[in-house]
This record gives C-alpha cells, structure tokens and sequence, in this order.
C-alpha cells in the first residue's frame, strides 16, 4: 500500500476503501450511507460512528455530543474526524433497506427496454422494465450520494447557493446505475423516465435552486426536462429518450405525480387521498374529476433526523413498540441491540407512551419526568416528543385544510393511502392514536413506493395520463392555517377516527 495512503475497513458492510491520508471521512462515509444531516456543522450527532480498531482523536465537537463512556467506547463524530492511520470503523447502524417495490404491472404495444428511476432525497430506487411484457428484468439501489451536503432538501439548497455542485455527483451515480441496469443491453433501451421532488428536480436538471430557498419557494421551472444520453453522459443509445417529469408545486414534485398515478387517482369516480409522510409531507386528495394538492413542512422527525437518539431504519433502530402485559416491547431493525429508534418506532413508542398514561395529550411526559424509557439505553427526551408534535401538527393540519377546501371530511373519501419508506412501515393504528392520521382505520393503506410504480406505469402509458385539473394549495396563506396547527398540536385520537 502506498505510505501516502490508509486503509479504511467498515463493517458490518464488509466494505474497504484506500484513501490519500489526512481524506476527511466524509467523502468515504457518505456514499455507504452514512448521512450528514447538518452538513458537517456538528451540531445533530447524526453520523456517529464507532472505533474498531485504530485511533480517532477526540474533539471538542465529540465531547459535546457523546458521553464519557461513550467516547471510551470509541464513538466519534464522522463529520468531524479524518483518516490519518488505518481504521476499522462500525457502520452497522447505517446498513439499510431501500424500498424498490416490484409490483406486477401490464406491458405496453412497444418494445425495447425502458428505464424508470426514483429520485429520493436520501435513497434512489430503478428498474429495467421490459416494455412489451412490463416484466421488471434488473433492479438497482442507491445511498443519494448528495447526502454528505445534509439530509435535507434545504440544506441541499444552501450547499448549492453557496457554491457546491450537486448535479454532478447524481447524473454520475445516476450513470453507474444505468450501466448497471443496462448492461449487454443498452441498445435496446428506449426512454428514461425519473421522478423527484422538486429540488431533485432542479438539482438534476441544473435548474436554478434560489426561488426554492424562500417564500413563497416557487420556480419558473417546474416543466419536464427532457434529455438526451450525451448531456448525461449516459451509457445509452442517441436516439433514447431521457425525461424528469414535470413537478405540480414549489414543494409537490414528480414523485407525487407518479403517486397520483400509481394509486389510480386520475381513474377514481370517488375521492381518494395520498399521504407521502416525509421531511417534506406531501398530500393529495381528489378523483379523476378535480386533484388539490400541497406540501407541508413536517421537519425531520418522522426520519428520526432531530430526535436525540434517531436514527434511520437501520441495524439497530427499533422500529416497533408495543405495550404487552404492562411493559414495553421493541423490534429492531436486523434483531439486534436497540442503538436508537427511527420514525416508526417513534410514533408507536409515542402511541404506547398516551395508553399507559406515561405521556399526556399536551405531549408532556407525566410526572415531572425528563425523560421516557423505551429500551436499554434508547429514551425520549422532552424535545424529541415536542418535534413529533410539530411534524404531526404539520400533517394532520395539511390534510384538514385540503378537506376543507374540497368541502369533504374524511369520511368521504375511498381510501388514504401513505406512500414512501415511513408510510409504508408506521403503524397505521399508532398514526391514528397520536392523531396523525384522521381517519378511520379501514380506509387508511399502505402503498410502498409510489413514485417508482407511477413511474413505471408512465413508461408503459402510451400517451400523457388525461389529468383532471390539479390545483396547488398554499397551506401558509390559508388565513385558518395557524389555527389548524395549533389545534392539531395535541397527541390524541381523532374522534371521528
């Protein structure tokens, strides 16, 4: 090995790298998805990492965050640290799941190969789809490699305004993946279709990002892109198509089209609703004769991102709570020691913590108490059940306001159905108790990945889906919107639920 050279081994992903000496652990942490959630500022303890084998000083930014114990156990802040000698680094608690969805779908009058990708914030999901059958051929999935920039969308913002390219990193990993996908048959590979919101949107497309940094966050720019594979840098034969399709809103974007689509929405003779329970929660409700669309800023709690001890749905997340004869029971992500809790296991951790009467309406924990045990070292703080109460206000409040405006309640709708990795795993019955969803329980449906299915089903369309009308509401000039909010802060069951 190179003396100018160390070597980074990180486990349980059996994965090594060999790195210029003095490599901020950043750039080789983040495409093994380890997130930077505050972009490297220190200030969340999100891209903990733990010392195997070599040396991490400790810092001062370490200390704020870990304990005495902790630091001994070799926990430091990757964000931080650089690798001057070799290291074994524990990244366990980062190994996780993309939801890709593989749902049967019918073939189209062409043939070829098409391409459909979903283009998350935090995960990417594609699929090679065999346009005369719909079969899906090759599946591939991906860690956002723009993460090392935050994990959220307006910290992404920020990293662009001041100067950083984050176009480059996606169409090159978005590259590595089609020649993944396409390989021996690249030829036969006739359109493209990618789905995001509306900041990967511009992010990919090389759209100017500033209008999307503040009020009233709406760009001139919200068409499709359309591409051909030598602006990309593609694998891919000329005369293949490569489109971003359009957004609906300043915060609404391709992605919930797709979901529009995929939950059969614009064919709907009865109203139905789409819930994509996010940073950025985006809802849906309509048919196929009108669809009220809007964004609401939940904030990171449902990904465990401002939650003391959060973390994805990862090794060691505990991602379900039950109350069982008096006491708590977890289940962690791959059966092993709980090392945090994630969305899931924060909203039923908050749903058990109100039966018991271990948490109050108001969302203060009962007694006096600082904190509420979950399991072995994982607790919430005060803090963590206030940022639940702010993401969920945010929703509930979100969906009143479109029913409102539609002049329906929830039980006039069909079906609600929650899209994304959070939607697809939270307890429905959870979701309910704290009030996060309004509705009764029956209708309520998990639909997986939305944006990967509705994107493949408009590879497949032969023509442009016939949209209703779709109207973008802006919750923020809603004159009852801060009403709403505030009456939606408290965690109990609505109950018309």
């Amino acid at each position: 090995m190179n003396e100018e050279c160390v070597r980074i081994r990180l486990e349980p992903l059996s994965v090594e790298v060999e790195i210029p000496r003095g490599t901020p652990l950043t750039s080789v942490l983040a495409v093994h998805g380890v997130e930077f959630p505050c972009a490297g500022a220190s200030a969340c303890g999100g891209c903990r990492v733990r010392v195997l084998s070599g040396t991490l000083p400790v810092g001062n930014a370490d200390r704020r965050v870990f304990s005495a114990l902790e630091l001994a156990e070799g926990w430091r802040l990757a964000c931080q640290a650089r690798a001057e000698t070799p290291l074994v680094l524990d990244c366990g608690q980062w190994h996780m799941d993309v939801l890709a969805g593989n749902r049967e779908l019918t073939g189209s009058a062409r043939s070829g190969l098409g391409i459909a990708i979903d283009l998350g914030t935090t995960t990417i999901a594609a699929q090679t789809i065999d346009l005369a059958t719909g079969s899906v051929l090759a599946i591939e999935t991906l860690l956002n490699p723009q993460a090392h920039f935050g994990a959220d969308i307006m910290s992404r913002i920020q990293a662009v305004l001041s100067g950083a390219d984050l176009t480059t990193p996606i169409r090159l990993a978005l590259a590595g993946i089609i020649a993944q996908l396409a390989a021996g048959r690249a030829e036969e590979v006739v359109e493209v279709v990618l789905v995001g919101n509306t900041v990967m949107h511009h992010l990919f497309a090389g759209l100017d990002v500033k209008p999307l940094s503040h009020v009233p966050f709406q760009s001139p720019h919200l068409e499709a892109q359309l591409f051909a594979p030598s602006d990309l840098g593609w694998p891919l034969p000329p005369s293949c198509r490569i489109r971003m399709e359009r957004c609906l809103g300043g915060f609404v974007g391709s992605d919930i089209l797709a979901g529009i689509v995929a939950v059969g929405m614009t064919h709907s003779e009865k109203p139905v609703a789409l819930i994509d329970l996010g940073t950025n929660g985006e809802i849906v409700i309509g048919s196929r004769d009108r669809i009220v669309c809007a964004s609401t800023a939940a904030g990171p709690a449902f990904e465990a991102g401002s939650i003391r001890m959060g973390m994805r749905a990862a090794t060691g997340a505990i991602a379900h709570v039950a109350l069982e004869n008096g006491e708590l029971h977890v289940v962690t992500v791959g059966g092993v020691l709980p090392r945090g809790i994630c969305g899931s296991g924060l909203v039923d951790a908050a749903a058990v913590g109100l039966k018991c009467g271990a948490i109050l309406p108001s969302g203060r924990i009962a007694n006096g108490a600082k904190t509420f045990p979950v399991s072995g070292p994982v607790v919430l703080a005060q803090s963590d059940i206030r940022e639940l109460q702010l993401a969920k206000a945010a929703i509930a409040s979100g969906f009143r306001l479109l029913l409102t405006h539609l002049g329906m309640c929830a039980g006039d709708l069909e079906s609600i159905y929650l899209a994304g990795a959070f939607g697809n795993y939270v307890s429905v019955e959870s979701a309910i108790e704290i009030g996060l969803i309004e509705a009764p329980a029956e209708i309520v449906r998990t639909a997986g990945n939305t944006a990967l299915h509705g994107a493949k089903l408009l590879l497949l369309s032969p023509a442009a889906p016939d949209w209703p009308q779709v109207e973008h509401l802006s919750l923020a000039s809603e004159p009852d919107f801060e009403d709403e909010y505030v009456g939606c802060m408290a965690l109990c069951k609505c109950e018309d639920s």
